[in-house]
């Protein structure tokens, strides 16, 4: 009888951590953003019909400002000025992947526009080939926890 009863309540215990995992993040964009400093160097790629551009930088210091096209999480450092119109962007994927050069995973955060196109990735950056910072594919991770696989960011409202 014990027994039954265990299993029973192990099962129902086992349904609702697999719902909540299951349930998706109602978070914004920016909200998603901000946790993104967690992660540490990460190569921003943006890629065009006519090129690709590539940075190594720290997702941290964002600010935001709503302009006539949209909403945009904004970042200065010496090196880069980065703009991405949030209201653009309605998926982000957490993709992993094989490294084109050398036999290691990769760790993609992918901004998706309504075409399931990426307008920009977020590669976790390594020093030598798979070798990432302590902690940094655990954050990754983490944050794959928390929002799914993909996620739906809700509207950003203000800024």
């Amino acid at each position: 009888m014990v027994v039954v009863i265990v299993k029973k309540v192990h099962n129902i215990i086992t349904n609702l951590l697999i719902n909540i995992k299951q349930t998706p993040m109602a978070a914004t964009l920016k909200d998603f953003l901000e946790e993104c400093h967690t992660l540490g160097l990460v190569r921003l790629i943006v890629t065009s019909d006519a090129g690709v551009l590539e940075a190594r930088v720290n997702i941290e210091k964002l600010f935001y400002a709503e302009l006539p096209k949209g909403k945009y999480a904004n970042m200065h450092s010496e090196h880069i000025e980065f703009h991405l119109n949030m209201d653009k962007i309605t998926d982000v994927r957490f993709e992993t992947g094989e490294a084109k050069r050398g036999n290691f995973t990769t760790y993609a955060v992918r901004f998706l526009d309504a075409e399931d196109k990426a307008q920009m990735s977020a590669f976790l950056q390594w020093g030598k080939p798979g070798e990432y910072a302590e902690g940094q594919v655990e954050a990754w991770s983490a944050l794959k926890d928390k929002y799914g696989e993909t996620w739906k960011p809700e509207p950003v409202e203000s800024v």
